[in-house]
């Protein structure tokens, strides 16, 4: 490694938000919103956006404890928490239908967890065909589901076929066994096959498989043994993310420390290796740790411009409002953002009492809008501008300090108020958001290390 990519390391691996949302929850500020206004704005964008929406439903149960996991979670080999769960996600939904003025066109339907497979498939049978009853399902519709291949039986994958699905997501993370025990994440290449043969068999269209760099004892070599059992399996896509040691969030990761984990100089190898190996086998990157087969819908839509960044990732739909329903999820009108109660317990009980289960969230203010618009052009495309006339002068005067330190050190380019991201810029795009973060500018002074996780 050269003496200036360790130099940039050094500087830029620094606790940074993720900017899945813009303000990132940190900064958000739930005395700006009520049920009453935060009901009013999901009405006022349903009708902007024609009665078009998504729906991200949390499903928050797993039967073990991958012990890298930050998600919200419960573990449980009770199934009988299945029904009652279902239950008060389909009242909640009945909650927002109450509010629409007309049937909703679903866009798409996308079940994370948790483990959503831990559900039964007849479970999650009912419970989309609950969701979509009375609903038009759009005819360019995407329906996703997260799956751990150790509970996902071919029953699963043939059911939800059945009622629309035609994207999954398989979580793998690594094939090495000493990792896997590290994060209590036992399973194998063949059973991740297996998967990936079932839902080729029932003809779903876009195949994602999750990889994560930085989990500990992992190596090199590990990640490179990963990635090339995956290229095999030809997926559609694969998301390499940089794993995000939160521990003060997170118990299952108290299990490690520091000491276990790849440094950052290890990880920048394991990612640059990694990225070789995938662009080598036909892989293009897109965004922030995400690549696509070029004939791939994620990619075509980042080569037009077209590509999108909400609570569920990069994305090819750009509707404006998502509905979350479930425990943690989080809920988007675009100018305002809810989150859910994170306690299963909590949530079944506003349920009951037919009250959304609102917990946090964040009205929108004029500069907020502003930003969020500048914030996706730079993630999703790697270029902005920014307009001079609509922000503050003092925070203007702070993004343009910190875009010449970025400029000198040669990630971005920067033309009067144009923004361009490089190709060496592009792996800190995190970084370089941070300079259009007037959240993060106005309350650096309350920013702690146990705020965000590592940009490397």
């Amino acid at each position: 490694m050269s003496a200036s990519v360790l130099s940039l390391l050094q500087k830029y691996d620094v606790p940074t938000p993720r900017y899945t949302s813009y303000p990132t929850v940190p900064y958000w500020d739930f005395s700006s919103l009520s049920e009453t206004n935060w009901k009013q704005t999901v009405v006022n964008t349903f009708a902007a956006e024609d009665g078009e929406l998504c729906i991200y439903i949390h499903l928050p149960f797993c039967e073990n404890l991958c012990t890298f996991c930050a998600c919200t979670k419960r573990i449980t080999k009770n199934h009988s928490v299945e029904d009652p769960y279902i239950q008060s996600v389909l009242k909640e939904w009945k909650l927002y239908r109450s509010i629409l003025p007309s049937s909703p066109v679903i866009k798409e339907i996308h079940l994370g967890g948790g483990t959503p497979t831990f559900f039964s498939a007849d479970n999650l049978l009912q419970l989309i065909n609950e969701i979509t009853a009375h609903a038009v399902v759009h005819e360019n519709h995407e329906f996703s589901i997260e799956v751990h291949p150790n509970y996902t039986t071919e029953e699963h994958i043939e059911k939800l076929a059945s009622v629309g699905f035609n994207r999954i997501s398989i979580g793998v993370q690594d094939f090495d066994r000493a990792v896997q025990l590290a994060i209590n994440r036992i399973q194998t290449f063949e059973q991740t096959k297996q998967v990936v043969d079932w839902a080729r068999k029932y003809n779903y269209t876009s195949i994602n498989i999750d990889l994560v760099y930085g989990l500990p004892r992992q190596t090199i070599e590990s990640v490179k043994f990963s990635i090339d059992k995956i290229v095999s399996l030809r997926p559609d896509r694969i998301a390499f993310y940089s794993y995000a040691h939160v521990p003060w969030k997170s118990k299952g990761q108290r299990g490690f420390t520091e000491e276990d984990l790849p440094a950052a100089a290890q990880k920048w190898e394991m990612y640059n290796a990694g990225k070789q190996m995938l662009e080598t086998a036909g892989f293009l990157s897109i965004g922030m740790d995400h690549f696509a087969l070029p004939e791939d819908k994620l990619f075509v839509a980042a080569a037009n411009s077209g590509l999108h960044r909400n609570f569920m990732g990069y994305t090819t739909t750009r509707s404006k409002l998502i509905i979350g329903l479930g425990v943690s999820a989080i809920s988007d009108s675009w100018n305002a953002f809810a989150q859910n109660e994170k306690g299963v317990e909590a949530y079944e009980e506003k349920i009951s009492q037919g009250i959304l289960p609102l917990v946090n969230g964040h009205l929108l203010s004029e500069e907020d809008c502003i930003i969020r618009e500048k914030m996706l052009e730079l993630i999703c495309e790697n270029k902005t501008s920014i307009d001079s006339t609509k922000l503050d002068p003092r925070f203007l005067e702070s993004v343009f300090e910190k875009l010449t330190t970025l400029q000198s050190d040669g990630l971005v380019m920067v033309d009067n108020n144009n923004i361009r991201v490089t190709a060496k810029g592009a792996p800190f795009i995190r970084n370089i958001s941070v300079a259009l973060d007037a959240q993060l500018w106005r309350n650096e002074e309350n920013h702690t290390e146990k705020t965000f996780s590592k940009a490397i």
